[in-house]
């Protein structure tokens, strides 16, 4: 009895040591009685009350490890727990000082100490979040602060806002007034910084989104848009349409307890459509601004899917936006007093234009579109002002480049033609321009060619030769090349004499050729070019001339994406790879007996002819011009002219070595741009099999690797796509590819092998027995070549996740395993990094007792302890993440506890 008085006695004293203040003496009685005590419970209360003790001391890693000691004996110890909970958050391991106070609520939910720490803390990341998103504010705001730290800064609470934890902190902590802070010091980065910030917080959260736009105010968003600056237009752009997809649905991804809200949007909604009608025609806007709110408007407006039975925003913007864009159609750049522009503004609000009238469903709603444009137009005209005469034409021409049906129908009215004619005789370079270009966009259908050959040849001839103006001068000739273009390829209706095309093609090259000249200049070279590759002797002279291709090419690469459609259609005219009908022999005759019109092949549009051009073509780089337009994403990228380019590279279609070259060309396309974008529809499933026929080993090394890398990108869209590679018979060619000796070759197919794991029929290929798949796959993760290894370790990865089998078969097919693992999971890169603790964490979670008991048993559990109490990094969150969600899943299986270490 004696010896359980001892502890006891000096748990006592040690009791009236720390209620006097007299810590150290407190820890030196608790100490003596840990030494003599026996009975466990009173061991553990003597460990709590000594957490206590180095709690006031500061000595956080002793205060936990001694309340972790208590918990081992009472795991529902509230107040072991808590200090624990208060130690670890000061050490920073913030997911374990939740989980701890979780626990603490759980047990006494009433504790308003418990509850409030619990209020004021989020998951895994709200610990540091706070101070985190404060102290960027501060540096942000600090004018005494270092440029780089604000950027650096910048970036992380640009970074911190895309993730959910991340947005709601700043939303909670005041950080909309803050950053409304950072939007009036007028400096670029500080603003760019704000509105992505804003972006990333309206990102998929309605309710967030709602609230900013009533805290921030939709006309200081739109007065930023409008503001002379690129990055800053484009930005808040993107910050219009994350609030759009918020608040419509268009972000489809699940964000847990705020489905469940119901908010009506459907004003914000209107509000927002209203002001960026507002913005198309003010004068306080300027040119990137105005493109953006175009593009907004052409983004969102218009249904997406036509078999949705709601237009009413399309009716809407007629109804009140209409004139405004065809008062942005109607700007002359060369007047005084005109709405700032961009070079693209007009071609866009053409666009718009189209999209609107392509989205109305009955008579009614056109005949009311109709109406407007012609009261529009009618209402500018005026014989006492030029100046709103060349407008009314302008924006008559905004209407051919977009919905050419309305357009074309107003310039059919009385006097409309003969002012075009009329303005081409004025004196003013502004008139001549203005008609010029009207005439080029009218003279579409064949009766309107027909009027301007008979009355306005002559005045475009004397325009071309007279006129200084080079800006006039080449539209002259483009109309011209239109005008000389209006019997299309039907070589019995030239509508010029023997020789004349080709000479204005020869001039257009010429054009096109001159580097000094500006690039908008040259695109109406390749515009005329566009019309006159109808003509097969342009289409001969034009593939013969190597710099004239050359500079087209070029061209195509450049950032002005209005240029492709004119390049696609002389690649289309080149290689006449447009569809055309077969004329039945019989109604040829018919037709001659009637004698109607039958139209006549140019002989140099026969298939030896097409072949030669195509070849000249392949070997001039069309195929590099291709993958750039292609690859372009923007919304002057038509539906149409994508379809063109799809055309092209199939056009030697018909023999072996033509099949080999078109399947080749399709590879360079899909292995650097977007499949989605480059074979829209149901023809991207049209691709695999030519791809898969260049695994052939006939085909050269090139072809291999190009393939593989396109069957990748494939690979990755969707399901479909996988099994439609898998029923081509690709798998046993892409696995004996990840044998080759050739680096590139094998890395290229270990990274579609990759992809393709997720299919239950490649996994069971992993599941069988007697062959080395797996040990290839474990083995390239020690590779020299980092991409090979991250493909190898993220193909391991998802099987081991899809199949539990594979975790424990890893163990079995090389003695290695172990170390391979460990320095994945030591790799500096940190997606390898992350590949690695994802098939450690997937062997922690296989239901293999004895593997995940080796597992900690190693050195694994110390690079995972390390990287899991490192700090929080945005560049490095998902690797730490990942680490500490490793320790937990250890903790419930009870092969480690918290701050114990391993023996």
């Amino acid at each position: 009895m004696g010896e359980m008085a001892d502890p006891i006695q000096f748990k006592d004293e040690g009791n009236k040591h720390f209620q006097a203040g007299e810590v150290d003496k407190a820890i030196e009685c608790y100490t003596k009685a840990i030494k003599l005590c026996t009975d466990k419970k009173v061991l553990a209360v003597v460990y709590r009350n000594r957490s206590a003790c180095f709690l006031k001391k500061e000595s956080y890693t002793n205060a936990a490890s001694d309340a972790s000691k208590a918990i081992d004996v009472d795991a529902a110890d509230v107040k072991a727990l808590f200090r624990r909970c208060q130690a670890l958050e000061k050490l920073g391991k913030l997911d374990m000082a939740f989980k701890d106070v979780q626990r603490c609520s759980t047990i006494e939910p009433k504790n308003k100490t418990f509850l409030e720490t619990l209020r004021r803390h989020n998951p895994l990341t709200s610990f540091s979040t706070d101070s985190r998103v404060q102290n960027m504010f501060d540096i942000l705001l600090d004018e005494e602060m270092d440029k780089d730290k604000k950027e650096m800064a910048a970036n992380n609470l640009v970074v911190l806002a895309r993730e959910e934890a991340g947005a709601e902190r700043i939303f909670q902590n005041n950080g909309v007034p803050l950053l409304l802070d950072l939007l009036e010091t007028g400096k670029v980065e500080m603003v760019l910084a704000a509105i992505r910030t804003f972006a990333g917080m309206c990102t998929g959260h309605k309710a967030r989104a709602m609230a900013i736009i009533h805290l921030v105010g939709i006309d200081k968003l739109c007065s930023i848009m409008a503001v002379d600056n690129e990055d800053i237009a484009l930005a808040t752009c993107d910050l219009f349409q994350c609030i759009n997809d918020s608040l419509t649905g268009g972000d489809r991804r699940i964000y847990g307890k705020e489905e469940a809200l119901v908010l009506d949007a459907s004003k914000d909604l209107k509000s927002i459509l209203m002001a960026l009608l507002e913005m198309v025609a003010s004068k306080k806007v300027s040119g990137h601004g105005r493109d953006q709110a175009l593009n907004l408007l052409t983004r969102n407006v218009p249904r997406k899917d036509k078999k949705d039975p709601d237009h009413s925003k399309s009716l809407f913007t007629i109804d009140h936006g209409l004139k405004k864009i065809l008062k942005v159609c109607g700007q002359i750049p060369d007047l005084p007093d005109q709405l700032p522009m961009t070079e693209n503004t007009q071609l866009i609000a053409s666009v718009l234009l189209d999209k609107l009238w392509d989205d109305l469903r009955c008579d009614p709603e056109r005949d009311n579109y109709r109406e407007v444009c012609d009261e529009y137009i009618k209402g500018k005209f005026d014989p006492n002002d030029m100046d709103r005469n060349i407008h009314a034409i302008n924006a008559l021409s905004g209407l051919l480049q977009g919905p050419f049906e309305v357009g074309n129908q107003l310039v059919g009215r009385q006097g409309i033609m003969e002012m075009m004619v009329a303005l081409c005789g004025s004196e003013r370079e502004v008139d001549q321009m203005v008609a010029v270009e009207a005439l080029i966009h009218s003279s579409t259908k064949m009766s309107r060619a027909s009027f301007i050959i008979t009355n306005g040849v002559s005045l475009l001839k004397d325009i071309y030769k007279k006129t200084k103006n080079d800006k006039i001068k080449i539209r002259a000739l483009v109309g011209l090349c239109k005008l000389g273009s209006a019997g299309g390829d039907d070589y019995s209706m030239r509508q010029f004499a023997e020789g004349s095309t080709e000479k204005l093609a020869k001039q257009c090259r010429k054009w096109l050729c001159n580097s000094a000249m500006d690039t908008r200049t040259r695109k109406w070279a390749i515009e005329g070019l566009a019309y006159l590759t109808q003509d097969a002797d342009v289409k001969d002279d034009f593939v013969e001339d190597d710099p004239a291709m050359k500079a087209m090419f070029d061209l195509a690469k450049s950032k002005d994406k209005t240029i492709l459609y004119a390049v696609a259609c002389t690649l289309v005219n080149c290689t006449n790879s447009y569809e055309k009908k077969d004329i039945m022999p019989e109604l040829v005759q018919l037709a001659k007996f009637s004698k109607q019109h039958v139209p006549e092949q140019h002989p140099k549009d026969k298939k030896d002819f097409i072949q030669k051009r195509v070849k000249r073509m392949l070997k001039g780089g069309v195929i590099s011009a291709l993958t750039v337009m292609v690859k372009a994403d923007n919304l002057l990228l038509t539906d149409q002219t994508k379809e063109m380019l799809a055309l092209i590279p199939l056009a030697l279609e018909g023999s072996a070595i033509g099949k080999v070259r078109a399947a080749h060309a399709l590879a360079k396309i899909a292995a650097v741009s977007n499949p989605e974008i480059a074979f829209p529809g149901e023809r991207i499933y049209e691709v695999v099999r030519p791809l898969v026929s260049l695994l052939h080993p006939e085909r050269d090394g090139v072809q291999n690797y190009e393939a593989l890398l396109s069957l990748t990108n494939l690979a990755g869209l969707n399901d479909k796509l996988r099994v439609k590679i898998l029923k081509e018979k690709a798998l046993p060619e892409i696995e004996q590819y990840m044998f080759e000796d050739h680096d590139h070759i094998r890395q290229a197919a270990t990274e579609c092998m990759c992809n393709l794991v997720t299919c239950k029929e490649v996994q069971d290929r992993y599941l069988e027995d007697g062959n080395d798949r797996l040990k290839l796959l474990v083995l390239m993760c020690v590779e020299d070549n980092e991409k090979l290894q991250r493909a190898a370790a993220g193909g391991l990865a998802m099987l081991t996740a899809a199949q539990k089998k594979l975790c424990t078969k890893m163990t079995l097919v090389t003695l290695q395993w172990m170390e391979i693992l460990q320095r994945l999971i030591l790799h500096d890169q940190p997606q390898i990094q992350h590949r690695g603790l994802v098939i450690v964490y997937n062997m922690l979670n296989s239901d293999d007792n004895e593997l995940a008991k080796k597992l900690m048993e190693s050195e694994i559990l110390e690079i995972l302890t390390v990287i899991g109490k490192a700090m929080d990094n945005p560049k490095r969150q998902i690797v730490i993440d990942v680490a500490r969600t490793c320790l937990v899943k250890a903790m419930d299986l009870g092969l480690i506890k918290p701050f114990t270490t391993p023996s």
